[in-house]
């Protein structure tokens, strides 16, 4: 969630640092502040609010310049969004300054000593003890690597740390544990951040920092060590994209662009997946094809946006397999006692990567013997570090909070594994395979065509500004669809909205239609599963009585639906299980121009973060 930026080389560092912490706002943040290393001291600033409040803070009371510095956008977890809460944490002396991401679990204690030991706290964070801790520890050994490595033997909990010291003035030290934290390493300078993001305007030649790792970053070059100061290997890798595709692109927002990248972030992500020899293959698969043959159960574990794909995952991986398939939320998972062993495959869902939910369902299920399958969109992040196998979607940066691309991603990804399953399992031929990897990859112009015909539907958006409640009705793989639909509205137009199943309509949902409430009915193909069609035709007849409001989406052609569709809205015709990748964009389009129209901000909702790094 937070977003974290370290600097030093020659160039300013509170130029570098600001500069990092606007490319880091799409995290979701409540407070902002930077601290500089200059003229043997230490200076450092901090608002609670947007980095607009900071950059007047620092307007009317510059800092020295400097050529080593850390800076912090914070989303709370310990005390409110107030300018002392805010980071960067000094010690008592203002010698030392951290940032920090996570949670320290044992903080409480920590303070208590600190206090008995006459260190006078000044804020509500658990952040602020590691700045007196490291202060002590540096006293003594005089070392900031050396201290952070003390310090953190001592933390639990989930923790980016980024730490510089006055005494150390050419250096900049960082630690993580089950939180991101990458190292880019340009020409006679150094960055640390929690996103590659901050500083791909000055590198793309970056480190993954792995977990439960010190780095000690200096203009020279950068030292990576494990927590007990042991050499630490580390990869190296070549950021793919630069800074433009992380800008707007003449776009008003981030997630305007980013429905609009749609189109080529499919396409993407089925790239290269089929060999010479017309076999489907993933990202890195460290699971003998004998053991997924074995599997006697899938389980799919995901948060929000990612359990939508998940569930829509468990039709594909059912029809095509036929194996039993659960979908969880991983927040609810390893709390429920889960029965799982050596047959049992986990698929985890993260665009980021860092989802501590996920991952945390991901290390019991690995602890009960089974397999691990990661679906990501962030390439060396600790999900696909840990998992036994992985593909990655190939959404590029996604910067608004409410996720487009990397849903739609996620999606294909999803039924990229159901199929390699089925070729593993022999549940599916060759060319049944290669068929629905044709089918898929006309989706790409398929999702072309709806957002060219888009206008329609932002013109109702505009229309129901002022409702209240938006109700959304699915069947089959629509239903997730409806449930995404509604998770869209309430992240951006902070309306009331709700997702059902259409069959369960008539079991307690109905109750709530009355005169004019808008209901949108996400309407399967009559070729594909003509019961349903049928059944959820009656359903809109049902809700249309009682004087709802009905926008109907449905595949191009289908006459039998327009008679009661107060609003149609055309997609063209997919087979039923791909149908959510075309249905879902008008639901992002209109929940986009519906916030717009409330006035909401689109790219950075309230209360809400892209990357949730806490449980």
């Amino acid at each position: 969630m937070c977003g974290i930026v370290g600097y030093v080389g020659g160039q300013s560092a509170l130029d570098v640092v600001l500069a990092g912490l606007k490319r880091l706002e799409y995290r979701g943040y409540d407070s902002a502040g930077v601290a500089v290393l200059a003229d043997g001291g230490l200076a450092a600033a901090k608002k609670a609010g947007k980095l607009a409040n900071l950059e007047k803070e620092l307007a009317d009371r510059p800092l020295p310049t400097g050529g080593t510095g850390i800076g912090h956008t914070r989303w709370a977890t310990h005390g409110g969004p107030t300018d002392a809460n805010a980071h960067p944490h000094l010690d008592n002396a203002g010698r030392v300054s951290v940032v920090h991401n996570g949670i320290i679990e044992n903080f409480a204690a920590l303070r208590a000593e600190l206090a008995e030991r006459g260190h006078d706290l000044a804020s509500e964070t658990d952040t602020e003890v590691v700045a007196h801790l490291l202060a002590e520890s540096f006293s003594s050994c005089g070392d900031l690597a050396e201290s952070m490595r003390q310090v953190c033997r001592r933390l639990e909990g989930a923790f980016t740390l980024v730490a510089v010291h006055a005494d150390a003035p050419d250096v900049v030290v960082g630690a993580r544990r089950n939180s991101p934290l990458v190292v880019g390493v340009g020409e006679d300078e150094a960055f640390l951040a929690s996103d590659v993001a901050a500083f791909i305007a000055h590198t793309r030649e970056a480190i993954e920092l792995g977990q439960d790792q010190v780095v000690e970053a200096r203009r020279d070059g950068v030292t990576v060590t494990d927590f007990e100061g042991a050499p630490a290997e580390v990869r190296p890798y070549h950021v793919d994209w630069d800074a433009s595709a992380a800008e707007k692109g003449g776009y008003d927002y981030f997630m305007l662009k980013e429905i609009a990248e749609q189109p080529k972030a499919v396409a993407d992500t089925l790239l290269g997946r089929i060999d010479l020899a017309g076999n489907l293959c993933l990202d890195e698969v460290r699971i003998p094809a004998s053991v997924l043959r074995e599997v006697s159960k899938v389980v799919i574990v995901a948060c929000g946006t990612a359990y939508h794909a998940g569930m829509i995952a468990k039709y594909a991986i059912e029809h095509w397999t036929r194996i039993p398939c659960e979908t969880e939320l991983a927040s609810e998972f390893r709390y429920r006692d889960p029965i799982l062993d050596q047959r049992t495959l986990v698929i985890a869902i993260s665009q980021s990567g860092e989802t501590m939910d996920t991952l945390m369902a991901l290390r019991h299920a690995r602890e009960q013997g089974a397999r691990v399958l990661a679906i990501c969109n962030t390439n060396g992040s600790t999900i696909p570090r840990e998992s036994d196998a992985v593909l990655y979607t190939h959404a590029g940066p996604e910067v608004a909070v409410a996720s487009t691309k990397a849903f739609l991603t996620q999606l294909v990804a999803c039924y990229l594994v159901a199929l390699y399953l089925g070729q593993v399992r022999g549940t599916k031929w060759g060319d049944e395979i290669l068929s629905v990897i044709r089918e898929l990859s006309e989706i790409a112009t398929q999702v072309d065509e709806v957002l060219e015909t888009m206008e329609p539907v932002r013109e109702l958006a505009r229309t129901l500004a002022d409702k209240n409640t938006v109700l959304f009705l699915g069947r089959h793989v629509g239903f997730p669809v409806a449930l995404e639909g509604a998770l869209k509205l309430k992240e951006l137009a902070y309306m009331h909205a709700e997702g059902f199943a259409a069959g369960e309509l008539k079991h307690g949902p109905i109750a709530l239609i009355e005169q004019d409430v808008p209901v949108v009915v996400v309407v399967p193909s009559p070729r594909g599963r003509s019961v349903l069609h049928d059944k959820i035709v009656s359903n809109i007849q049902e809700i249309r009585a009682r004087g709802a409001r009905t926008i109907v989406i449905a595949e191009r052609g289908d006459e039998t639906v327009a008679p009661y569709a107060d609003h149609l809205i055309e997609i063209p015709a997919t087979p039923t299980l791909l149908q959510p990748l075309v249905a879902t964009v008008p639901l992002q389009v209109f929940a986009c121009e519906l916030a717009t129209a409330r006035g909401n901000e689109v790219d950075q909702p309230r209360n809400l973060a892209k990357s949730v790094t806490v449980e």
